[in-house]
């Protein structure tokens, strides 16, 4: 037996070898043609280079981008032709309205999300911050309770665990009231979801189908597209979005990292129906059906609220709205900019941004776990540490727990939260949105929260920092040439 395998194993080598390497750089080469950044170019290069035949596997599975192709096209949507039509007449009317000056000072920002997203422009808002999975269970549950014509959810993450019944009870309590239910959850996020959870809720009349099934042979193209967004929007009227799924996770902690501390929000007014929209975007990409009426969308109005922008990016979008929302307020600001992020693993350009505002003399001040839920993107995110510290930028890791939130605050009067991270992944690659928030009031709110977590936070000194050992220096550099494809 082992004199035959001797025998033919350096004929089959001969033809594998050739045929591997005409393969690798047939594929390279296709990787270059995308124009992509050239920092993703090279780092899907050196994976090819670096790991022989699997290499070539990964990219297969999370590398093919189809931003350009437009395989997640919506065009032609009422709703959404409806919203271009009102963004377009609000950038004609933007320099009319009358701002305080301090929000006067953000309407570059108001200007881009028009024009990149079709982020209308709201101003009839209440925003409630909730803070952790107990505000946010809370207010949902109660709410879903209220509900009368429809409820409608989004999630990444729906776990099989005590909170993930509750809500499950509920809505078949609701559907058999009468109350239309509809849910999206994606198929990589929720992958441990069975079908013993999911048929009592189709069999209470629940509508409810998964974002882009990963099976063979479609897992090859589209694993790597994943809708990260985390909607609910109750009767037309009432809304959440945030860092917050459903899991007990966000009630009782993980073992071995502690609580986990995060920001949702409750909106009322026009986010609201602009969060449907999203919603309705998203619910006719996996199934086909398209919502239309008054009792799904209430008319976008003026009001004396708070001033809203929704902004969704991802495959589906031109451009990577939030993306440059971020670059934007982090490049603009004249005072100060906080940034809560459970992962950073920055784009060029959004570390460019990072580290000039600080240059600058603007108070630039991250918040990062101590103790993280994946090891390969701490890694990472700590090989950014040592560059935004000799920038000038203030760096705390968070000790109490986890921190999971998405936030950014600038100036006072600019804050967003929502699903995306400050990585690459959330930036470039996932579904997600986030709620752009011109007010005072609500800045102030936020700030006072990050400023409480830095007290349970401690401080990064460029000394200490130097002083980890090579063998830690050695993982979060291999982890950067990696973090664009994380």
């Amino acid at each position: 037996m082992f004199e035959f395998l001797t025998d033919i194993w350096p004929q089959t080598t001969s033809i594998i070898t050739p045929l591997y390497i005409v393969t690798t750089i047939f594929i390279a080469v296709l990787i270059v043609l995308e124009n992509r950044s050239p920092v993703k170019t090279i780092s899907w290069v050196l994976v090819l280079v670096l790991i022989p035949i699997g290499g070539i596997i990964v990219y297969l599975f999370f590398g093919q981008e189809y931003r350009k192709r437009k395989m997640f096209s919506r065009k032609g949507l009422h709703d959404l032709e409806q919203l271009r039509k009102l963004t377009t007449e609000q950038l004609k009317v933007l320099h009319q309205y009358k701002f305080s000056q301090l929000l006067h000072s953000k309407k570059h920002l108001m200007n881009l999300l028009l024009n990149n997203s079709n982020s209308i422009l709201t101003n009839d808002n209440e925003v409630k911050i909730l803070k952790n999975g107990s505000e946010k269970f809370a207010e949902l549950f109660s709410e879903i309770e209220k509900a009368r014509h429809h409820v409608h959810l989004e999630y990444y993450i729906i776990d099989d665990d005590e909170t993930g019944n509750y809500l499950r009870e509920l809505l078949i309590r609701k559907a058999r009231e009468g109350v239309e239910v509809r849910l999206i959850y994606d198929d990589v996020g929720s992958w441990e979801l069975k079908r013993k959870f999911i048929r009592p809720m189709r069999e209470a009349g629940i509508k409810i189908d998964c974002f882009i099934k990963v099976r063979f042979p479609t897992l090859t193209s589209k694993v790597n597209y994943r809708n990260h967004r985390k909607i609910v929007v109750i009767d037309g009227q009432v809304a959440f979005t945030g860092g917050i799924n459903i899991a007990d996770r966000y009630l009782k902690g993980l073992p071995g990292i502690g609580p986990w501390r995060d920001t949702h929000l409750k909106l009322t007014g026009g986010a609201a129906t602009a969060l449907q929209i999203i919603f309705m975007a998203d619910w006719y990409f996996v199934t086909k059906e398209i919502l239309r009426g008054d009792q799904y969308f209430k008319p976008f109005k003026a009001g004396k609220g708070k001033v809203v922008q929704i902004c969704a990016s991802g495959p589906d979008s031109d451009w990577e709205g939030i993306h440059q929302a971020y670059f934007s307020a982090i490049a603009t600001a004249t005072n100060y900019v906080y940034i809560a992020s459970p992962y950073l693993l920055p784009t060029v350009d959004l570390l460019a941004a990072i580290k000039t505002a600080a240059l600058s003399g603007i108070d630039v001040r991250i918040l990062l776990p101590d103790k993280s839920d994946a090891h390969i993107p701490k890694w990472g995110t700590e090989s950014y540490i040592e560059e935004l510290l000799e920038a000038g930028v203030k760096i705390y890791f968070y000790m109490a727990g986890f921190t999971h939130s998405k936030v950014i605050v600038a100036d006072g009067v600019f804050s967003t939260v929502g699903t995306a991270n400050v990585d690459f992944r959330s930036l470039e690659t996932n579904f997600e949105v986030n709620a752009m928030i011109y007010d005072e009031e609500i800045a102030a709110k936020l700030t006072r929260q990050f400023l409480d977590d830095l007290s349970h936070s401690w401080q990064v000194s460029a000394g200490e920092w130097e002083k980890r050992p090579w063998h830690r220096k050695a993982k979060e550099s291999f982890a950067r040439i990696f973090s664009p494809l994380l």
